[in-house]
């Protein structure tokens, strides 16, 4: 488009726009997403400036009589780029000062990234003569606690109404003169903050000055953060007149303070994007504790990491980050969910960790997702997507979202492909019942099943496998069962808990990595099931080949030391489980192309001969 544009009026905004675009990475570590955010950056600069020339230059060969401003401010950019080593320099110069922004908690990982960064430029210059001051990014890139910290005013005005214990007490007016004085010298700041910016972008800096505007900055920032910690610290208990209790509060949480640190982008609404790949630890893996968050009841660091990345976004900007797949599976994500979906378009790309895997050192299901301001408020999502590593330079290009419902009736986001998946997903939900309308605490009929393993398949039994540990038959501690009221039940409930239509539902709601109570429990199952005579037939078929089919996996473990534990060959059942599934279908009103999709669902992965045994 820009390559293209017949206008300049085009040219100028678009340039406006990427030459101000602030990209933020809360948890930047060794800076791979702000290298990511650059390299997405760095052609839309060179566009720009190849227009620009375009146009000078048919100006200029035109002849024709013009306004001397006519193409001034381009004339002004491509004049600086003269003053630069080469026009590559200068764009990267550009967005490395201008666009990117990184917080992290380790020191050493901010130092890292600023290298990295520096030793991107200096590859652009062919020799040390023609080597200009590499630009300043200690105030682009710091190192702090990304959740530990003020990010507004409001936030500051209200630690300064709380006393020790949490109350509220009154405002004095000198607590208040002493906030407006904050802010303004924050605003102080702010200017200084652009006014160092601009030595180092367009002008070629002088070393006394420039290192004089530095000290100036970096010394109202710590006057400003020095303030803001103990307003901090008063919140979190910490008890001032205790130099000692203070130094190791602030040593183990790092506050960052927002408000002041990026003054400028916060009072303008924040960042326009905010990427990343938060830790994926939980609350008491950390020594500092967050507060003041919709999140911490997750006591997951990444879900507090999306938040704050929200806080720090502009009402119509963008975040998206990578994180575990519990975002869209688990009860203690829902506030998360809504903070994403609220008044926000939203989308979730689902992705397993088998046989391929995002990560090479992540074993876990990850999910990509966007969170963008709009005003057309919908949400969609993926399905759970499976691919090999041959196929891992395809898998952006090939993502397909669907549209899946904002209410929902429980915590999961539906993990769907396409519309026939709506459909299906449709008559389940308008189905009353539930696996935990037949269960009771106690009963002699007992519905057995293991809480792990079992990448592809779920096996339900009437008995419970085998399990020897050092000769001694013993039960699994993966091993569990639930109850029921009635002998007939118990077969008809494992038909349906085995048939392709529950590992269909298993996957669209489910994290995929245990079986929980409430991903059995939540099943919608119609009362006829139970009732039905044919059904019941095919569940004792399908148990007796359970059993032919099954063999004693032998372990030698160092801590539980010999074991044998009775496996399933659950594929040598799928056709008896594809009649479980056509009897089932008419109970939930599925059309023939809704079942056959359901019967092929994953085929080609459950299936796979590395894959069948279900231990």
């Amino acid at each position: 488009m820009i390559e293209n544009c017949e206008g300049p009026e085009l040219l100028r905004a678009f340039y406006k726009a990427i030459s101000t675009v602030t990209v933020l990475d809360p948890t930047c570590g060794s800076g791979a997403f702000l290298f990511a955010a650059l390299n997405i950056l760095e052609p839309l600069y060179e566009a720009c400036l190849d227009r620009m020339r375009a146009f000078v230059d048919d100006l200029d060969r035109s002849g024709e009589r013009h306004r001397p401003e006519k193409f001034s401010d381009f004339r002004r950019t491509l004049a600086e780029i003269e003053r630069h080593p080469n026009r590559r320099y200068f764009i990267l110069k550009s967005i490395i000062v201008k666009n990117l922004y990184g917080v992290d908690i380790m020191q050493e990982a901010v130092e890292i990234c600023k290298l990295r960064l520096f030793l991107k430029l200096v590859a652009q210059v062919d020799g040390v003569e023609s080597l200009e001051p590499l630009p300043d990014i200690d105030f682009n890139i710091r190192a702090g606690n990304t959740l530990v910290g003020f990010v507004s005013v409001d936030e500051i005005r209200k630690a300064a109404e709380c006393d020790e214990s949490g109350q509220t007490k009154i405002l004095f007016p000198e607590t208040e003169k002493d906030i407006q004085t904050i802010e303004e010298d924050a605003q102080i700041a702010e200017k200084a903050f652009q006014m160092f910016h601009e030595m180092q972008t367009k002008h070629r800096m002088n070393a006394r000055e420039f290192a004089t505007a530095k000290k100036d900055l970096r010394d109202r920032l710590n006057n400003l953060s020095d303030k803001l910690d103990q307003y901090l610290a008063k919140e979190h208990g910490v008890n001032l007149d205790k130099k000692n209790e203070f130094e190791e509060w602030w040593q183990s949480h790092q506050p960052f303070h927002w408000f002041v640190e990026f003054y400028g982008i916060m009072s303008e609404g924040g960042f326009d994007v905010v990427i990343g790949n938060p830790p994926y630890l939980e609350m008491r893996q950390v020594d500092y504790h967050p507060q003041n968050l919709r999140s911490l009841e997750s006591s997951t660091i990444h879900a507090m990491c999306i938040e704050r990345g929200i806080v720090c976004l502009k009402h119509e900007g963008a975040i998206s980050m990578i994180v575990p797949l519990a975002l869209v599976s688990t009860h203690r994500m829902v506030p998360i969910q809504q903070y994403l979906e609220e008044n926000r378009k939203a989308w979730y790309a689902n992705f397993a960790w088998r046989p391929g895997k995002l990560f090479e050192t992540v074993n876990r299901a990850l999910t990509i997702f966007v969170s963008a301001g709009n005003s057309d408020h919908k949400t969609f999502s993926t399905n759970y997507q499976k691919w090999n590593s041959s196929t891992r330079e395809m898998l952006m290009q090939c993502i397909c979202f669907t549209e899946v419902p904002r209410i929902r009736p429980s915590f999961w986001v539906p993990k769907l492909s396409d519309t026939i998946e709506k459909s299906i997903l449709e008559k389940c939900l308008k189905i009353p019942t539930r696996i935990a309308n037949f269960r009771v605490p106690r009963s002699e009929y007992k519905i057995f099943y293991r809480t792990t393993g079992g990448l592809y398949w779920k096996v339900f039994t009437d008995f419970a496998p085998a399990f020897v540990r050092n000769g001694q038959v013993t039960s699994s501690s993966r091993e569990t069962f639930f109850c029921v009221n009635e002998s007939l039940w118990v077969r008809s409930l494992i038909a349906a808990l085995s048939s392709d239509i529950y590992w269909w539902w298993y996957t669209i709601t489910s994290n995929l990595r245990d079986l929980n109570p409430s991903d059995i429990q939540d099943f919608p199952i119609p009362k006829s099931v139970v009732k039905d005579q044919e059904l019941h037939k095919l569940a004792e078929l399908y148990l007796e080949d359970l059993k032919n089919n099954s063999s004693m996996l032998v372990r030698q473990q160092r801590q539980t030391g010999r074991t044998e534990t009775q496996c399933f060959k659950v594929q040598l059942s799928k056709q008896i489980i594809e009649e479980i599934d056509y009897i089932l279908a008419s109970h939930y009103g599925f059309t023939e192309y809704e079942i056959d999709f359901i019967i092929n669902y994953d085929i080609k992965y459950r299936m796979g001969i590395d894959n069948y045994i279900a231990g």
